[in-house]
């Protein structure tokens, strides 16, 4: 009987944290990528124009080269994965001189969002197993838009402690 019951509850076991996998459909991926633009909106709303430039170490990007770096990642990113012609390409957002006010920073990083939204929603759950480069490896398309995911979770956060040295409390976090 212990030899049936063990390998049965292994099993069972197996089976319930199988269905606890995350739901990956373009969807589920989409409402994230607004979310993410939404908390991002939040970060730019929190630093006052005055702190666009703010390093908190001269060697590090400043609170608007962040951000900026942030949307070429999304721009970049998300061409890549879907195909569509990237409206900056070629060019480092960074180095440009129309993003120097609060505005146009905001305006270009909310850009890069509908741009990544807007490439993941004409993908289907199909395609997003098709093999594509990025950055001249190969990999799913996916698995090229959990990069980009992960590419500006990554520059939001570091935007964290910009805000918090400005003695201002960031946006709350956003899981939701």
């Amino acid at each position: 009987m212990k030899r049936i019951l063990t390998p049965l509850l292994f099993f069972v076991a197996w089976l319930g944290l199988s269905s606890f996998q995350p739901d990956d459909s373009v969807a589920n991926l989409v409402a994230d990528w607004q979310r993410a633009k939404e908390f991002t909106q939040e970060y730019l709303e929190a630093m006052p124009e005055d702190g666009l430039d703010y390093k908190p170490t001269p060697e590090i990007r400043s609170f608007k080269e962040q951000m900026l770096h942030l949307a070429n990642g999304n721009f970049n990113f998300s061409s890549a994965a879907s195909g569509k012609e990237n409206p900056y390409k070629g060019k480092n957002l960074e180095k440009m001189e129309e993003f120097n006010t609060k505005g146009a920073v905001t305006k270009v990083v909310l850009e890069s969002y509908d741009f990544a939204i807007a490439a993941l929603s004409g993908t289907s759950d199909a395609d997003m197993n098709a093999n594509i480069k990025l950055f001249g490896r190969d990999m799913s398309r996916g698995v090229a838009y959990a990069k980009a995911f992960e590419h500006q979770t990554h520059h939001r956060g570091q935007a964290t402690i910009y805000i918090r040295m400005k003695g201002i409390k960031p946006p709350n976090e956003k899981l939701f």
